[in-house]
């Protein structure tokens, strides 16, 4: 199972869901993989911490080896990082994977990481794909390589209106590239239960038959020092109000969607 984590709006939480769903996926002992494909490496860093300063190897390392042929290629579980938490793998990310998009797009390597994780299907039970806050190179690859997509929305008026081209997007891309995707739900995060706006927004999308998940994702400082500390919530404090609801969201999807 792969999931990628979409939206073209930045600031809406894509790598701290990611990270967080990911986390508790290896805490309940699945094999799991989270992919960073953007530039900015905020999912490689909550997860490896200190040590993304100082890899061996990078995405930026696996796409310049797809674009230049190699004698003794490396395998691509090399490019496959172990966090300090366990059955959490990462492919990470690197500023230099901007450079390369022009020249990956240029020459049509957009199936390339579905080629990859295909071979990686075996080693890991459930993958999790953060994207760019853009619909680029890496995030069409990401789509066409995943089963289902996860849309962050964070109760904000421009996200509400992003929304319906975003799904469009993601349908056109099913429609010419990848039949088995499909929109596992959208993400309500920071959400403000007190506050009469984002109760509003998350009702009209319900009302209007779009598939919002339950439950939603509070607004908490606790995430800020869990980014701080390089540490998901579950392994942050696996009792607070926001781990909870991410457990629970968690196994809603994988009660639903398997894995």
């Amino acid at each position: 199972m792969r999931k990628v984590v979409f939206n073209q709006k930045g600031g809406v939480g894509k790598s701290t869901i990611t990270c967080n769903l990911a986390a508790i996926s290896a805490h309940q002992g699945k094999r799991t993989l989270v992919v960073d494909l953007d530039p900015q490496g905020n999912s490689t860093h909550y997860l490896l911490g200190q040590a993304s300063t100082e890899l061996p190897v990078t995405l930026a390392d696996f796409f310049d080896q797809v674009l230049n042929f190699k004698l003794n290629p490396k395998s691509t579980d090399e490019f496959v990082i172990a966090s300090p938490f366990p059955d959490l793998h990462v492919m990470p990310s690197h500023p230099e994977l901007e450079d390369l998009q022009g020249k990956l797009e240029s020459r049509y390597k957009i199936y390339k990481l579905r080629d990859a994780l295909d071979e990686l299907s075996e080693q890991f039970d459930i993958i999790y794909i953060d994207t760019p806050p853009a619909l680029n190179f890496y995030t069409r690859s990401a789509l066409i390589a995943a089963n289902g997509c996860l849309i962050p929305f964070d109760c904000d008026d421009f996200s509400r209106r992003a929304l319906y081209s975003l799904l469009a997007n993601v349908e056109e891309i099913k429609a010419d590239h990848n039949r088995n995707l499909a929109v596992e739900g959208i993400v309500v995060n920071q959400f403000q239960p007190r506050a009469t706006l984002p109760q509003k927004m998350v009702q009209e999308l319900v009302n209007e038959g779009l598939p919002v998940l339950s439950p939603y994702l509070s607004s908490s400082v606790k995430v800020k020092e869990s980014h701080e500390q390089c540490k998901p919530m579950i392994h942050l404090d696996a009792r607070h109000k926001l781990s909870q609801e991410y457990i629970a969201l968690h196994d809603t999807l994988a009660r639903k969607y398997g894995t």
